[in-house]
């Protein structure tokens, strides 16, 4: 009888905890959004509590889990609350360069972006949306060369 009730309180325990890995391990995946200038400018590291953004070819990214590299005061706040695509690429923290324009960009220039954007910014921080310059043209015309299927973590049920 003893031997029972270890036996059902283990099975209890095991699935009560198995319960509690899953739900600490789930990832909440919400659908990634559209953000104006305006709007990722509001997630630049300056209020506490407030996630941290930063876009680099369009793509939004949440880097709040590198405060101390992005947060308010941080060596790479420059960088944050807007499309640093330039900045990234020639490596730069100067303010003309916090800009989305390639424009000129070496070939060399475009490969580093092309190898930080990949191997460094979408393998450690989660995407979080698009930025409008990204989908539309400047004269806010659908941008004809966007293709959500080629965009990272774009699936058809998500929504912009």
């Amino acid at each position: 009888m003893a031997t029972a009730r270890i036996c059902v309180l283990l099975l209890v325990l095991s699935s009560t905890l198995a319960e509690d890995l899953k739900l600490k391990h789930k990832t909440s995946r919400e659908p990634v959004r559209l953000f104006t200038e305006e709007e990722l400018s509001r997630y630049d590291g300056g209020e506490e509590g407030q996630p941290i953004y930063m876009a680099i070819k369009g793509v939004v990214f949440d880097v709040t889990k590198g405060k101390e590299f992005y947060g308010r005061d941080a060596p790479y706040n420059a960088l944050v609350g807007k499309d640093c695509t330039r900045a990234v690429a020639k490596m730069s923290l100067d303010p003309a360069d916090l800009t989305s324009d390639t424009t000129g960009l070496s070939e060399d220039q475009l490969e580093s972006l092309e190898n930080v954007f990949e191997g460094t910014y979408k393998t450690k921080y989660p995407i979080v949306g698009y930025t409008a310059s990204r989908i539309l043209t400047e004269d806010g015309s659908p941008n004809k060369d966007f293709r959500p299927e080629d965009q990272p973590l774009f699936q058809s049920k998500d929504e912009f």
